[in-house]
């Protein structure tokens, strides 16, 4: 199992920037992607971001221009730069490990942005 972490979430006004971090601990070496998942208000959670063991990065397509995900291996952690924030870009965003026995989620962290 892999424990997560999530920081770096607050209120931000349009057109700003964040940078949010996932801390993982536990079976790192067991974890064959780490994802970026938002959830808005009254809306299903939806996938944003996957990053691989391997390096690979994928985004959903609306946020593609604006998103990226990276990772710090020596820190074990997963990184979600947010550019250009627009209102709808709040949510509270959650970090998920997926290993081949499991599927972690972290508590989430919210990002508000004002227009």
């Amino acid at each position: 199992q892999v424990q997560l972490v999530e920081s770096g979430g607050g209120l931000v006004q349009a057109g700003g920037s964040l940078r949010l971090s996932c801390a993982a601990s536990g079976s790192i070496l067991s974890v064959n992607a780490m994802s970026w998942y938002r959830q808005a208000p009254g809306k299903q959670r939806e996938w944003v971001a996957t990053i691989t063991r391997g390096g690979t990065a994928y985004y959903k397509n609306s946020v593609q221009a604006r998103f990226t995900i990276s990772r710090d291996n020596a820190n074990n952690t997963v990184y979600l730069q947010i550019d250009s924030l627009k209102p709808e870009d709040t949510a509270v965003y959650s970090c998920n490990a997926e290993g081949s026995s499991f599927n972690s989620w972290g508590q989430g962290t919210q990002v508000t942005v004002s227009s």
